[in-house]
């Protein structure tokens, strides 16, 4: 190249508008642009002999063949080198289907350390769904704790009683009972999209204890024991529990059985918050009343036994007034 005065430019565009085309111009059709490139016909491209006939224009204008520059074969090569921070990068893409991502990775990283040995300087970083998934799970770890106590805090607050407020929060485990059993029956993994849904299921979860133990509260500041407060809160409250239990899980019918684009991130949240409501609606109603009645029995007793005392007192002072 540098006998006839050729620059290794001059050879690669020669080569790009022979083998890719090379744009020479556009067509215009009121607000639609289309390129119009010049290449070789496919039978030139496809056979490297016909490749080194393309013939260079040198400066001093000598026609020079491509063959007496280059060497013109057929080789497997990278279609273009990506760079991150200066280093060359090369992706490895595959779509998860059939088993959880996490599984997945922990195999894959498995089979690397055990048959892949990297030459110095070389590294393999695990990115993409499963890089924003550890992401979001880390946060989540400290997102959800956090969240938790301060509810129990409220909670305590509107109680005035730390038994109360535990008793509403341990509904967190009957609605995480359904919501795994959920996905379970339907070969679902545990992923990003259902660990959203376990955090609306236990919103739901709390509020319907919150309105059970309330009622129960109010059955017992009115006089009634301990157990036909618990008898009488959870009749009163048996209907507006079931109507929030079963209005989200109507709601979110449509989405656990859709089949339309971006399903894969709907079906898990819906399934879980189905399958949790389920659950801890019964065990709200069923046992959250029975363990209120046996942490307060000895407490309600003696709160029952004051209310009398009070309310006999007053029934003498009105006595006295007639």
């Amino acid at each position: 190249m540098a006998r006839y005065g050729l620059n290794v430019s001059d050879v690669e565009e020669a080569v790009e508008a022979g083998a890719s085309g090379s744009v020479v111009s556009q067509l215009i059709e009121g607000q639609k642009r289309y390129d119009i490139a010049m290449r070789l016909p496919q039978s030139y491209r496809e056979n490297p002999q016909s490749m080194q006939d393309i013939t260079l224009r040198s400066p001093g204008g000598a026609q020079v063949k491509l063959d007496q520059v280059a060497k013109v074969r057929v080789v497997r090569a990278a279609v273009e080198i990506d760079r991150e921070e200066g280093q060359r990068r090369m992706v490895v893409m595959s779509n998860v289907r059939g088993r959880d991502l996490g599984s997945f990775v922990k195999e894959v990283q498995a089979n690397i350390a055990r048959e892949v040995k990297l030459p110095t300087g070389y590294s393999i970083e695990l990115g993409g769904q499963f890089e924003n998934q550890q992401r979001a799970t880390k946060r989540l770890m400290i997102i959800i704790p956090v969240v938790v106590f301060l509810i129990y805090v409220l909670l305590y607050l509107a109680f005035k009683s730390f038994k109360q407020a535990l008793l509403v929060v341990g509904n967190i485990p009957f609605a995480l009972v359904g919501g795994i059993a959920a996905l379970w029956l339907r070969g679902m993994n545990l992923n990003l999209s259902a660990s959203v849904g376990f955090i609306a299921l236990f919103g739901v979860a709390m509020l319907n204890g919150l309105v059970l133990v309330s009622s129960i509260n109010q059955a017992r500041a009115t006089g009634l024991t301990t157990y036909d407060a618990v008898l009488a809160g959870a009749r009163r409250r048996l209907r507006p529990v079931l109507m929030t239990a079963c209005v989200a899980s109507f709601g979110f019918i449509p989405m656990a059985f859709s089949e339309s684009t971006g399903s894969e991130v709907q079906r898990p949240l819906a399934t879980v918050v189905i399958g949790g409501l389920f659950t801890s609606t019964l065990l709200t109603l069923l046992l959250l009343p029975v363990l209120y009645e046996w942490v307060f029995e000895r407490d309600g007793s003696a709160d029952n036994q004051q209310d009398i005392l009070e309310s006999g007192n007053l029934r003498a002072h009105a006595f006295e007034r007639e």
